[in-house]
């Protein structure tokens, strides 16, 4: 089970000099694997984990028991604080406060929302909408409340869209609003150049995310670069489903063809990661008579 002090974890990490590296997880497996890898936290991306839970697109079509249902596995298999994608909070404040508050008693270091109008999609796909300004600032607040009422300690990630939809200087003006809201972190999606990047770290007062989303719209820059500008985290979100997707699609090819299935982790490494031997410990075989 995920320690509750994950969030207090998550907080002495932005404190620490250095830029976070958060590889997304769509599953519990592959948050194991980010975790084995030596990364000190991971983010549960939504665009990932519906697509590999249901292969349907990030446009809205899950609620909030989904969203739980996709990550308490995974905060019950990890032990490095786990961001949440809350998307909206679905609904209205009240869904948010209900929303939050289940995240954090699920052991989520923190939960991320957003400013788009339901239904959401992805943040890089043309179309999106936000709400108003007030609506916006609102779901923040209300998130921020919930926050501070929770039981166990739980950070909030404020995300907004309006670079897409209104410009860089709406995006500003809402995460610079979004931190006096309360809100720990801010994630401005979508920027457009390394300019716009610049700007983020330097307009915001609070720790920022930037996203690096291959074949994105955003500029891919390295840890080191996105650090001397400014940024505390990155995000991944979709390095390891893609990865993942092409070596399955290779593997397929080869084993039509008769061939073995390429690169993979051998079975007594899987087993050793999964655990084997630490139920066979308990006696699952029952004893000869």
């Amino acid at each position: 089970m995920k320690p509750s002090n994950s969030a207090v974890r998550l907080a002495a990490l932005l404190r620490e000099p250095g830029i976070v590296q958060l590889p997304c997880c769509f599953d519990a497996f592959s948050a194991m694997l980010i975790e084995r890898a030596g990364f000190k936290a991971t983010f549960i991306s939504g665009f990932a984990s519906i697509a590999a839970r249901y292969a349907l697109p990030d446009m809205g079509l899950i609620d909030g028991s989904a969203a739980l249902e996709i990550a308490r596995p995974i905060l019950e298999r990890t032990s490095i604080p786990v961001f949440a994608d809350i998307d909206t909070g679905y609904g209205g404040n009240i869904n948010i406060r209900h929303t939050v508050l289940q995240f954090a008693r699920a052991g989520a270091a923190a939960v991320m929302i957003e400013d788009q109008l339901w239904p959401k999609r992805c943040g890089h796909l043309s179309g999106k909408q936000v709400v108003s300004r007030g609506e916006a600032i609102s779901r923040v607040e209300a998130a921020v409340a919930a926050r501070d009422q929770a039981a166990q300690p739980l950070l909030i990630l404020a995300r907004t869209d309006a670079r897409g939809t209104d410009g860089l200087d709406e995006a500003l003006y809402r995460a610079q609003a979004f931190t006096e809201c309360g809100a720990d972190m801010i994630f401005v999606e979508a920027p457009l150049d390394l300019e716009e990047l610049k700007q983020i770290p330097k307009r915001v007062a609070a720790p920022c995310m930037a996203n690096m989303l291959e074949d994105g719209v955003t500029p891919f820059l390295d840890p080191e670069q996105l650090q001397d500008i400014g940024f505390k985290l990155v995000a991944y979100p979709l390095t390891l489903l893609s990865a993942s997707a092409a070596a399955m699609t290779d593997a397929l090819s080869r084993v039509k063809a008769g061939r073995r299935g390429g690169r993979r982790m051998r079975f007594d490494e899987m087993k050793t990661l999964l655990g084997f031997a630490e139920l066979g410990a308990w006696g699952a075989e029952f004893p000869e008579k």
